[in-house]
């Protein structure tokens, strides 16, 4: 593993898809939280996740299992990153607001 790249310490905890340790699943998509600066690292898979379905490791363990993570490290609060392939280019956007609705 390169340099760490993040401001937060490679032992900090972070919600990971269960998936992703077990099936060894890619990773698809990643959001640092706004509200409270947490991690979140998804699977490819569509539809809601299950309580159940998450598992709470080490940022670095989502590191050594995926090192293009490092490419996230500047990733600001409230952002969120994406890509369509595990060899696809991570694309990022500014997160909507929890409950904001284009309706409105």
């Amino acid at each position: 593993m390169g340099e760490w790249k993040f401001s937060d310490p490679p032992n900090v905890a972070v919600f990971v898809d269960r998936g992703i340790f077990r099936r060894d699943d890619w990773i698809a998509y990643v959001s640092h939280d706004d509200d409270d600066g947490s991690w979140q690292f998804h699977n490819n898979e569509s539809g809601p996740v299950e309580e159940g379905d998450i598992m709470i490791v080490s940022l670095q363990n989502v590191v050594q299992r995926d090192e293009s993570i490092l490419e996230l490290a500047d990733l600001p609060e409230g952002w969120h990153a994406w890509r369509s392939s595990k060899s696809s280019p991570w694309q990022r956007a500014k997160s909507r607001p929890v409950g904001f609705n284009d309706n409105d």
